[in-house]
């Protein structure tokens, strides 16, 4: 890797925490400066605008989250097990991106929502991204007769994020990790008691 490529990279990372504990209105260019150790030239070197920065930082964020969800499939072939896990992964801090300020996904969707549309669009094609891998293995367990045949894999995946993102907000509003909690075992039953095929197994 080349030493510009590598500042590159540094910039990147360093940003995505910085916009996403402060959002993008409140992080400034001497934000980022401070948490990169670059003056304003240095980073301007990289990038165009804050607005760059600001997606390449939000891509790899999401990148960073869509790896920890690929690690957490990684084996795992039954739709229900995939499911499991998919839960067990979005609560597991240990193995978590190491990105700070929480879902980067739902901090990104809620702040751009009238005043960043680059970002905004971004943020709905990453949400777009989780429903679809939420549907596939529904789907997939359907044809398999892992799922029921009765479920609607959309709504599943609507439900999912819902719960998920709900109680993370909570928790973090809260400073209370009971909310987060609530939705995993919710969830979990959800998928044994809704989603489960009898006797798949």
């Amino acid at each position: 890797m080349s030493k510009a490529k590598a500042t590159r990279d540094r910039i990147i990372q360093q940003a995505a925490t910085a916009f996403n504990q402060h959002g993008y209105a409140g992080t400034s260019m001497a934000d980022i400066m401070q948490a990169t150790g670059l003056q304003k030239g240095g980073i301007y070197n990289h990038f165009r605008s804050k607005d760059e920065l600001a997606l390449a930082a939000f891509d790899f964020a999401i990148a960073c989250i869509q790896q920890h969800y690929s690690r957490a499939l990684r084996g795992k072939r039954h739709a229900i097990a995939r499911l499991h896990a998919l839960v067990d992964a979005f609560y597991d801090d240990n193995n978590a991106p190491s990105i700070q300020g929480g879902c980067p996904l739902m901090n990104t969707a809620i702040e751009s929502d009238d005043t960043h549309p680059a970002l905004r669009d971004r943020a709905r094609q990453a949400m777009t991204a989780w429903r679809n891998m939420i549907h596939k293995i529904v789907a997939n367990g359907i044809k398999r007769d892992e799922v029921r045949a009765t479920v609607e894999a959309d709504i599943v995946a609507t439900l999912w994020i819902s719960i998920l993102e709900g109680g993370l907000m909570m928790s973090q509003l809260y400073g209370d990790r009971v909310h987060l909690d609530r939705a995993k075992q919710t969830l979990h039953h959800y998928i044994r008691a809704e989603l489960e095929l009898v006797n798949a197994r």
